[in-house]
């Protein structure tokens, strides 16, 4: 059986990714199996110098999913380049970096850095504060996503994926404005915003206030997010958001997506990734599929 995807340009072994942001950097998880057996590793997002993160409580339990407020909190680009990404590399990793910027500059500052390392992809997080835009968010218009895209675009001769949010009015929007910035794929969907307040306290649970939804919560909004990016563009879709089976990657596979990260499935379960990818395997057995790309965009609308 056929399991490879080709992801804007890099062969991959199989459309299972760890997502950015509860994998860390491999280390932990590569106690439970072989990492190289993924089809890459998206990192914890990289910023330009090291950051502590929000303060506790960060993270919280929701109904089928969490909050998190995390806040990006990571060792800087450079202990990237020099600790993170040398053990990745010698794992046998193929590694997508994910990064965060408050400016434009930023963003294409962190891509130029990253050009002359030896990762595959570069995975642009646009659901930053701009601070030269009054705190908006990146994300959240599409000027702003094309300027980012096109900013990192000219930086790097890595592939560029661009992460999207789904806390804006329309994700195809979203996607085409990151299609039209030169970016090679698009990856989605980050967070929903969300809250939870402590009845006892009268306080939010979070110290951050709102944080970030996912898990099995979300997947029914981001399947339909990424059925609708995929439409829209003609670059690859990594879709993510809930994933917790095989069957949950094969239907974003049919939705248009080219591959599958997931996420919070890892912090309740640290063979998630492989297990996943074992019913992936599974579910193509028993359906007489013989290359795993014969699902893709394959979705039947009458």
């Amino acid at each position: 059986m056929r399991l490879s995807v080709n992801l804007c340009g890099v062969e991959l072994k199989n459309p299972i990714i760890p997502a950015s942001g509860t994998f860390g950097f491999g280390r932990e998880f590569s106690r439970y199996y072989d990492i190289s057996r993924l089809g890459a590793v998206a990192t914890k997002g990289i910023t330009p110098l090291p950051r502590l993160g929000n303060p506790p409580a960060r993270i919280t339990e929701t109904p089928s999913g969490i909050l998190n407020a995390v806040g990006l909190q990571n060792p800087g680009v450079d202990a990237f380049i020099e600790e993170e990404l040398p053990w990745l590399i010698q794992q046998g990793a193929t590694v997508i970096a994910n990064v965060s910027g408050n400016s434009v500059d930023e963003y294409a500052e962190l891509a130029e850095t990253l050009d002359s390392t030896d990762i595959a992809l570069l995975e642009v997080n646009v659901s930053c504060p701009n601070i030269h835009a009054g705190g908006c968010v990146f994300g959240s218009d599409p000027g702003t996503i094309r300027d980012v895209a096109k900013a990192v675009r000219a930086a790097t001769r890595k592939p560029v994926l661009v992460k999207l949010s789904p806390n804006v009015a329309d994700i195809a929007e979203a996607a085409k404005a990151a299609e039209e910035g030169g970016a090679d794929g698009v990856s989605l969907i980050n967070t929903l915003t969300g809250m939870a307040i402590d009845l006892k306290t009268r306080r939010p649970v979070l110290a951050n206030v709102t944080g970030g939804l996912s898990g099995p919560a979300v997947r029914p909004v981001a399947l339909r997010m990424c059925y609708q990016a995929a439409q829209a563009v003609s670059i690859p879709v990594v879709g993510m958001g809930g994933i917790m089976t095989g069957e949950d990657a094969a239907a974003f596979l049919l939705a248009g997506c080219t591959a599958v990260q997931v996420g919070t499935a890892n912090l309740s379960d640290p063979m998630a990734c492989i297990r996943i990818l074992e019913e992936l395997e599974h579910y193509c057995s028993q359906n007489g599929i013989a290359d795993v790309n014969e699902l893709i965009g394959g979705l039947i609308v009458e």
